[in-house]
Order: C-alpha cells, then structure tokens, then sequence
C-alpha cells in the first residue's frame, strides 16, 4: 500500500524521500515561477553532501555548516527541533518539521484496527524522538540512538535530499562494500 500525500498541488509518495520544498509553479500564462521558502540563497534541491565528524565529550553532534544555514534561515523560534529516527539499516535520520508533518499526516491516516498498519505506526513511533538544535548547531543524541547506530566517536553525516542519514563510519563502509556490485543493477531497476 503507497500513501500519498499532497501539498501545494503537488502528489508526494511516501515509498520515496519528500522534497523539501515546492520547485516551482506553474501561473495561469503558463510560466514556472520558483517558489523556494530559502530566499537570499539559490535554489537547492535539499541536503546534499557528505561530512565527517565527531561527537563532542557530553555525547552532542555538531550539524554541518552547509546543512545548518538551511535550519536557522528566516527561523525566529527561539528552539529549533529535528525529528531523530531509528532506521532499520543501523543508521539515524533527521527530519526538518515541515518534512515530517508530511509523514505524520500520512500516518495519522492509517488504521488502528488493521493489524499491519498499526504495527507500522508502533514500528515508527518507537523509533522517533525530538532533538533540539542548540545555537552553536548541535543536537544532543541518546545512548539509545548511539548504540543502535552503533556510533562512539565519529560520524558520517549523509545529506539524503529531504533528510540527513548518521551513519558510524566503520558500518557505512562495509554496506557500500557488501554493495557495491549490485550498484549498476540497482540503479537500473528505478532510473
């Protein structure tokens, strides 16, 4: 079962990433205007990159610049919030708010009574935490979080479009060892 999830007239799945923000629209004369909440910067198609860091002595991660200028750009809240996941691959994942009310809107619609759909949503719950972003652009993370991911030092930080992925570096190798030959093949398969 694919849900989809509409916003702005656009049609977003969640089988695949959100986009972080509408690329364009089209007037009634037919011209695309950009429409990019970030004004002052260029047009950017979400988190993109890969940085490696290190946790500090009180166990907080530092997000990288590139990333970070997105978070505190026309942000008046005194509090910024990242949505911390657990994923099934060892790895964590942030979500902005605005991405993450798509998910939570979508989830909002599933079923309590079907079995498989409320399994997801204990599956997604348990796995989801809230994580302040403090003035120096840090995020305090868990034992649990770091023991799931495996992390005690350092990290790679993934920008993954409309999330970042926190990877231990050591794990993160050996995936794309163990997959590295499948690489063509899988890429074929959906482009």
């Amino acid at each position: 079962m694919w849900w989809k999830v509409v916003k702005n007239g656009s049609v977003f799945s969640l089988r695949s990433d959100f986009i972080r923000f509408t690329v364009s629209r089209v007037d009634r004369t037919g011209f695309r205007h950009p429409h990019n909440r970030f004004r002052g910067y260029p047009p950017m198609a979400g988190f993109i990159g890969k940085e490696l860091h290190a946790l500090d002595d009180k166990g907080r991660l530092m997000i990288p610049v590139r990333f970070r200028r997105d978070l505190f750009s026309g942000n008046s809240a005194s509090a910024i919030y990242l949505y911390l996941m657990k994923a099934p691959d060892g790895s964590l994942e942030l979500y902005e708010p605005e991405v993450w009310q798509h998910m939570k809107e979508a989830l909002a619609g599933l079923s309590d009574f079907n079995p498989d759909e409320r399994l997801l949503k204990t599956l997604i719950y348990e796995s989801l935490d809230i994580v302040a972003v403090d003035r120096q652009g840090r995020i305090s993370l868990s034992r649990e979080f770091l023991e799931h991911a495996g992390i005690t030092k350092d990290v790679v930080i993934i920008g993954a479009d409309s999330k970042m992925v926190i990877w231990e570096p050591g794990r993160l190798a050996l995936l794309l060892r163990e997959h590295a030959a499948g690489f063509s093949s899988l890429a074929g398969k959906y482009f």
